[in-house]
């Protein structure tokens, strides 16, 4: 089963600066990587995954939050 980013940094005491700075990564990107509001490009995917000590294939990518909720009112 695949473990969120922010599970796998927290489970390594890891925070977004950390990450940041391992994964070569923009702190404002690694902070919205780990509250699940950025899906990381490829390249992104394999640094991130390097500086958890994981695979990517152990890692779930993607946006928790559904967008309707981040613009405007949602569908109709």
């Amino acid at each position: 089963m695949a473990t969120s980013v922010a599970d796998l940094c927290a489970a390594k005491g890891m925070n977004a600066e950390q990450l940041a700075a391992q994964a070569g990564l923009d702190v404002g990107r690694a902070t919205a990587i780990l509250m699940s509001r950025w899906t990381p490009s490829p390249a992104e995917r394999q640094r991130i995954a390097a500086a958890l000590g994981t695979s990517i294939d152990e890692i779930a990518w993607g946006h928790a939050t559904p967008i309707q909720h981040l613009y405007g009112h949602g569908p109709a």
